[in-house]
Order: C-alpha cells, then sequence, then structure tokens
C-alpha cells in the first residue's frame, strides 16, 4: 500500500542512514545521532541533506540541547510556524520513530498520557500486565524514545498535571499492580502549544518549570517564506503525485506578500497601514492556497500557474469572518492590489471571485 504522507523516519530513511554512517560524533544515550547531526539533519548541510526547517540555527541548537538534558522541549508559536514538522522530525532523527504522539483536545483523558485497560481482559482476569493498554508516552518510556504531546494547553489542567511526575523522577507509577515503569535512557518529550490559545488551558507553574520553552517566529523575511513555500509545495506536489508544472515563484510570491502584508497590518514597502482579519494567514496556509493553486492548474487550467489559479484560496484564507473579513479584504484589493504594478490578472481574478 501506498500512504498519502510517510512518516518522516520513512521520508527521510536514506538522509538519516547517510548521516548515522558519516556521524563519529559523541551521542547521548538512546540517540541515534549526535546533537550536531540531528542539526544538519534539520537544516540540510547544502548537498545530500536536504533541510526540514528553514529558520535560525541557534534556536534548532537549543531546542536539540534541551532534548540531551532532563528537560522536555515545548515548541509555542502561532500557527503556522511548523511546531508539528519541527516535532516529527527531531523525533525522527534522534529515536527513529515519530509516531509516538498524543493529540492534545478540550476532551483528552488521562489514560492518553499514562495507561488505560483492556476492560473485557481486566473483567476476566483482574488488573495485570496483559491488561494494561499502554499509553504513547508510556511506550516512549520503555523503549527510551521520544514522545510527542501536540496543542498541550488544549488538554485539561489536571490531565496536563500527570506529565509532572514523568518529566521530574522519569518514572510512572502503576499502583494497580503495585509497580512502576522507569524510563529509558533517551525517553524525553517533545510539546507544541499555539500562543493565541492563551487562556485556554494555561501551563501550571510546577509543569511549565519541567520543559525549556523554544519560540518558533514567523518567517523573517519574504524570500525566507517564499523559500519554506516553494519546497514544501514542491514535496506536496511529488508525495500527491500531481502533474509536474513549470516553476512558478512569482505566484508563490504574491501569495506570501499578501498574507505578509495583511498579517503585519502594514504594506511591505511601510507606506501604508492595513486592516487585518481574523484569520492567522499562517505559512501553512500559504503552502495550502499554492499547492490549491497547482492542482487547480493541472487538471483545470492550461498547466501553468496563474493568479486565477491562487485568487480563489487566498480569498478563502483570508475570509473566515463573513461579517469583518471581507471589508478588509476589499480595502486591501483597491488600495493596494489595484495600484500595484503586474498586480493587473490577481486583481481582476480576485475580485470576481
Amino acid at each position: 500500500m501506498t500512504v498519502i504522507r510517510p512518516h518522516a523516519e520513512q521520508s527521510y530513511a536514506d538522509e538519516l542512514a547517510a548521516l548515522a554512517a558519516a556521524d563519529d560524533r559523541p551521542r547521548p544515550p538512546g540517540w541515534r545521532l549526535s546533537p550536531q547531526a540531528v542539526v544538519t539533519y534539520l537544516l540540510g548541510d547544502g548537498g545530500g541533506i536536504t533541510p526540514k526547517y528553514v529558520g535560525p540555527r541557534r534556536l534548532v541548537e537549543v531546542a536539540v540541547a534541551t532534548l540531551a538534558t532532563d528537560r522536555a522541549l515545548l515548541l509555542l508559536g502561532v500557527p503556522g510556524t511548523a511546531k508539528t514538522w519541527v516535532s516529527e522530525h527531531l523525533a525522527a532523527a534522534i529515536s527513529g520513530n515519530s509516531t509516538l504522539l498524543v493529540q492534545g483536545t478540550a476532551g483528552t483523558p488521562e489514560e492518553a498520557i499514562r495507561y488505560g485497560w483492556n476492560y473485557a481482559r481486566l473483567l476476566a482476569e483482574g488488573p495485570s500486565a496483559a491488561a494494561l493498554v499502554p499509553s504513547p508516552v508510556l511506550r516512549a518510556m520503555e523503549t527510551g524514545a521520544i514522545a510527542r504531546v501536540e496543542e498541550l494547553t488544549r488538554v485539561p489542567s489536571d490531565v496536563q498535571d500527570t506529565l509532572i511526575t514523568i518529566l521530574s523522577e522519569k518514572t510512572l507509577p502503576v499502583p494497580e499492580l503495585g509497580t512502576e515503569v522507569q524510563a529509558a535512557k533517551g525517553f524525553n518529550v517533545i510539546a507544541t502549544a499555539n500562543d493565541r490559545d492563551r487562556g485556554v488551558n494555561e501551563l501550571s507553574s510546577a509543569l511549565r518549570r519541567r520543559f525549556n520553552t523554544v519560540v518558533l517566529p514567523v518567517p523573517a523575511s519574504v524570500d525566507e517564506e517564499v523559500e519554506i513555500v516553494a519546497r514544501r509545495v514542491a514535496q506536496l506536489g511529488r508525495a500527491l503525485e500531481l502533474p509536474e508544472l513549470p516553476p512558478a515563484l512569482e505566484e508563490i510570491r504574491r501569495v506570501v506578500t499578501v498574507f505578509r502584508e495583511l498579517r503585519a497590518g502594514l504594506t511591505e514597502d511601510g507606506r501604508t497601514r492595513l486592516k487585518s482579519p481574523t484569520g492567522t494567514l499562517s505559512t501553512a496556509e500559504a503552502i495550502s492556497v499554492v499547492t490549491n493553486g497547482w492542482a487547480l492548474a493541472a487538471h483545470f487550467g492550461d498547466g501553468v500557474l496563474r493568479p486565477g489559479d491562487v485568487a480563489a484560496g487566498i480569498v478563502g484564507a483570508v475570509v473566515k469572518d463573513p461579517t469583518t473579513d471581507p471589508v478588509v479584504w476589499r480595502e486591501y484589493l483597491e488600495t493596494v492590489v489595484r495600484e500595484r504594478d503586474g498586480w493587473t490578472a490577481f486583481y481582476r481574478a480576485a475580485r470576481d471571485a
């Protein structure tokens, strides 16, 4: 079976193997690569190792160094800053397994972090190791791997606090069996949180102390964001087996420019202040808009990505609130896009959309 999206350790198995074979630096216990090789895997080497993340090197070094200590890592940022992407690739490079994942929601139960029970066996046999159903965190402790917790601040506070003993003592008591699970070397936790969720379920001070927080920023420049979008769209296009298209950096730059200006409330030249829409207009959404435009151009267009192929996607990304966002978008079209050289076709397509 061919899957739509292989895990990072499957997609980049050749790169991980090449790094491991050439890696002669010290490796922390339980790690498959040295910290320096993990950073190279994330940022690329300009040759056979492709960049998985485009951003400050020091930030990645701090994240990797944290995981080599007894502190867990919290990746914090606005939506679309690649928190999940980075956590997956860190786990793949360090443990060779990025699948030990807890998806945080308002309904995440304590069993998702600790353990549950096979109730048929529990009723038939009573509490036993065979009846226990380990959580991804428990399996990571047993195997000395990295566990991932997505959207930690969406998890109820009492469930969050089940992590305190795990992170501080590296032990998970199982009182029903009169035993405990001690973490093997190599175990750690990477959590992600959306800083727009502040006030939903704030981390307790006790839990926050167990994490070292690394804030993933939005791309610093248009060129950096264009590079990220172009690279990720190309990867998605190959994975989805979309028909090949000629390079479309002009349209990618247009999408990125629109998103950055509306996100910042200011045009790139700094001359015009803008109202910002209610949505986040993240890099991830730009990737989605361009990928959708690629599919339109390939299947319903002339095989070239044009303004009309991305216009509808941009409108859908910008207009989230039906009351306020249409006003913001129309004002941006008429005051900025309409007057911009070379943007006439996009203006007409966006207006029609």
